[in-house]
């Protein structure tokens, strides 16, 4: 799954080392269109802000029950600088909800 399925979790598990739930973005596109695949990202983060804060997680994944939650975005492409600002403030405003946000890009 990818940007395009805007309502849809792409992955939920448990982080063996952390203990926290990650709940994974996956991000196959490039930075291209810039300003199409940073709004594509913010609704899919709000997306799984909403899943989160609404408590839907806990019905859909019962194993989160007690623990920490991580949002944590496995990008294919390196972010452009405006993509890696958005990033940033982007952490802070998942941080100040009261949850861990990552961003990874995955050598291939």
């Amino acid at each position: 799954m990818a940007l395009d399925k805007l309502n849809v979790v792409d992955s939920i598990g448990i982080d063996k080392t952390g203990g926290q739930v990650t709940l994974a973005i996956i991000d196959e596109q490039d930075w291209e269109e810039e300003e199409g695949h940073l709004l594509l990202l913010q609704e899919k983060i709000n997306f799984y802000l909403s899943f989160l804060e609404s408590g839907e997680v806990y019905s859909s994944y019962p194993k989160a029950e007690g623990r920490e939650f991580e949002i944590k975005v496995f990008a294919r492409y390196v972010p452009t600088p405006l993509g890696y600002q958005f990033l940033e403030h982007v952490a802070g405003v998942i941080e100040e909800a009261g949850f861990a946000f990552v961003h990874h890009v995955v050598e291939t």
